[in-house]
């Protein structure tokens, strides 16, 4: 049974949907009222808060601290400097992804990571016989995403002895709030300006009434998963079991995939790393990979052909899906798009994709399969990156 966050007495009052859905074993709101599209905007015109406290967390620290983390990760966390953060996945020794997540250098000798699925038996295996503790500090931290382009606006009036201004993207900084330590990350999973909050849990419903009575006027607004979904997909952000499957999931060898196939062949360092599925990504490297990561923007007008047909206007889901869908070309199968939503913001229907290289490329126009009705019909689509929304205001800094 699902069990509550260090901030559900505030999110519980608040969500007049009543609609929850169970996160890493916690309850979190779905959306706080009838509909989600406020909750969507408030995040692209103003600021959106998010309790993002079921991430696991885990501390590596010790002399061995370094080394351990650049056996687990793909990326050489020794080009990061105290205070920056790194995205990276895991691997087996196949190459193929266990998880990905955030990678914050807090000292010399001491990192947390944050990851979706638990991974402390996975990563003290991996630090067997080093001189390293691994920590499980997912109960000991509570978690706020505060995102939105008035997100740092409203920061800066809240947080005492820390430079929101200058802090750069995928960087972290301490500061106090009402007197208590808070660590700000300048991370996000909505692809907008955005910062996370992380704090011992029992200052939780103090941070979540200073941050709603301060952010009255910047347009503060709670905002639950189903908008979560809408956002990272806009962005371009994958999600696990959606996007791709855990090596520790899957079923079978063809559900596994590895950095390269999902449009994380950037986060791959082979120059001189000696992490976990090096060998294998360093084989795949020499050869193109089978399975790209792409976009989809779905064209409108061939959506309106197929419902016209029995004389509807388009039906398409007010929020994201997460139902696999089969994508076609010269009517054979190429791929499958993995999550879909209508943008608000962009007014477009799109999608995060998985197609056969072997088939399709960038720039090419294929079949997404659609029901119309009850009945499979195809709209078209074009084959383009997948990031939909990149505003400069993400990365930028004040001075």
């Amino acid at each position: 049974m699902p069990i509550p966050t260090p901030f559900h007495a505030r999110t519980a009052a608040l969500n007049r949907s009543h609609q929850w859905r169970e996160w890493a074993g916690y309850l979190s709101a779905a959306k706080f009222s009838a509909t989600h599209e406020f909750e969507y905007y408030s995040v692209r015109s103003a600021a959106g808060i998010i309790d993002v406290s079921p991430l696991y967390k885990y501390e590596i620290s010790g002399p061995d601290a370094e080394r351990l983390v650049n056996r687990i990760i793909t990326r050489d966390i020794r080009k990061a400097a105290v205070n920056q953060i790194f995205y990276s996945p895991w691997c087996d020794e196949e190459g193929k992804i266990i998880d990905d997540g955030t990678i914050a250098r807090l000292g010399k000798d001491r990192f947390r990571i944050t990851a979706a699925d638990p991974c402390l038996r996975w990563f003290q295996d991996c630090g067997y016989g080093m001189n390293v503790q691994v920590e499980d500090v997912s109960t000991q931290l509570a978690a706020l995403a505060l995102q939105g382009p008035k997100s740092r606006e409203l920061l800066k009036q809240v947080v005492k002895n820390a430079d929101l201004d200058g802090l750069k993207y995928y960087h972290l900084a301490g500061g106090q709030i009402d007197n208590f330590p808070v660590t700000i990350t300048r991370t996000g999973y909505t692809g907008d300006l955005g910062f996370e909050l992380w704090i011992s849990p029992q200052h939780a419903e103090k941070l979540w009434d200073v941050l709603l009575d301060k952010g009255h006027d910047y347009g503060i607004t709670p905002f639950g998963l189903i908008a979560l979904d809408m956002l990272r997909i806009e962005a371009g952000l994958l999600l696990i079991e959606v996007d791709y499957k855990s090596t520790f999931r899957a079923v079978i060898e063809d559900q596994k995939s590895s950095p390269f196939e999902v449009g994380l062949g950037w986060t791959v360092d082979l120059t001189d790393t000696d992490f976990i599925g090096k060998n294998a990504l360093a084989e795949e490297k020499k050869r193109p990979s089978r399975w790209s990561l792409v976009g989809l923007d779905i064209n409108w007008p061939s959506l309106e052909k197929a419902y016209a047909k029995i004389d509807l206007p388009p039906q398409v889901p007010g929020q994201a899906s997460r139902d696999p869908k089969p994508i076609y070309k010269n009517g054979k199968q190429v791929g499958q798009a993995t999550s879909i939503t209508f943008s608000p913001i962009l007014k477009k229907y799109i999608a995060l994709a998985s197609i056969d290289n072997r088939n399709v490329s960038m720039d090419d126009t294929v079949e997404l399969e659609i029901t119309v009705e009850y009945s499979r019909e195809t709209a078209q689509a074009k084959i383009v990156k997948p990031q939909f929304f990149n505003p400069t205001r993400k990365r930028s800094t004040i001075r």
